[in-house]
């Protein structure tokens, strides 16, 4: 048997409890993936179902990152489609290891907690522990944000050589540089995080929103992650963080002498 038919003996058959909503979902994001854009009315047309149904699906694309808006309002491929995979077996150790300390800092601060991890460029948030509080900020699973903007991608940059940033960040081709007043700032941001040992996102990745982040290190050393509380930027003053440092400083602490035992991270 050839390769291709036995993928399309495995394929073809419709599970037997098949959920229409997730199809259509998946179905959207083969649609974007091939066409390169898509309406609401082409989405509902194409999948029969109504035009307020087509926005709803598109909206949880847009945010969980899979999709986004142009100018024309059309949607197109969001940077999840995109972005290089981040799975493996070391991931789902850091997560189930460092789960049980981001709920009890989530649980002393009431504020969001996120762990993310670094690809390159990017940062991609790993797990969330949601506030409680009514105003708080949502489940982040699954975002990607530029690393040089978000509080736990400064703290993971804060780790690397100034070699390092220049390779990621000051290539040949200038098409891919981070522009000169935006590298500066970067390089006093990551000082600062260096001499503080944390680092923070006012607003820069999300209008109302805040962080503070500081990276989690395993037995040896090396930065496998890094913690963040996200906050309304209303509840973000400046007395508070030194709270907030405080607690994450001591969650990461504990969560280190967890990583000791997981020489494979």
């Amino acid at each position: 048997m050839f390769a291709s038919e036995e993928y399309n003996s495995r394929m073809k058959n419709k599970p037997s409890y098949a959920l229409t909503s997730v199809d259509n979902a998946l179905l959207l994001l083969q649609m974007l993936r091939d066409q390169g854009g898509l309406r609401v009315s082409e989405a509902a047309e194409e999948l029969g179902i109504a035009r307020s149904t087509a926005h709803r699906l598109l909206s949880m694309l847009v945010y969980r990152d899979f999709a986004i808006q142009d100018d024309r309002r059309t949607y197109v491929p969001g940077p999840a489609l995109a972005a290089n995979q981040v799975a493996g077996h070391p991931n789902q150790q850091l997560r189930k290891a460092l789960h049980p300390h981001m709920d009890a800092l989530c649980e002393r601060v009431q504020e969001t907690v996120n762990l993310m991890v670094r690809v390159g460029t990017q940062t991609r948030f790993l797990a969330s522990v949601e506030s409680t509080q009514v105003l708080h900020v949502g489940d982040r699973r699954g975002t990607i944000l530029p690393a040089h903007l978000s509080s736990g991608g400064k703290a993971l940059l804060a780790e690397l050589e100034r070699a390092q940033l220049e390779q990621l960040y000051r290539p040949g081709e200038p098409d891919r540089q981070l522009p000169e007043r935006e590298w500066k700032t970067l390089l006093r941001e990551l000082k600062a995080a260096r001499e503080t040992g944390y680092a923070l996102n006012r607003e820069r990745t999300e209008d109302g929103v805040a962080a503070v982040g500081m990276c989690v290190h395993d037995g040896s050393g090396e930065p496998v992650g890094a913690l963040s509380i996200a906050a309304p930027a209303a509840r973000f003053a400046p007395k508070r963080i030194p709270v907030l440092v405080r607690e994450m400083r001591a969650a990461v602490a504990r969560a280190e002498i967890d990583l000791e035992s997981l020489p494979d991270l």
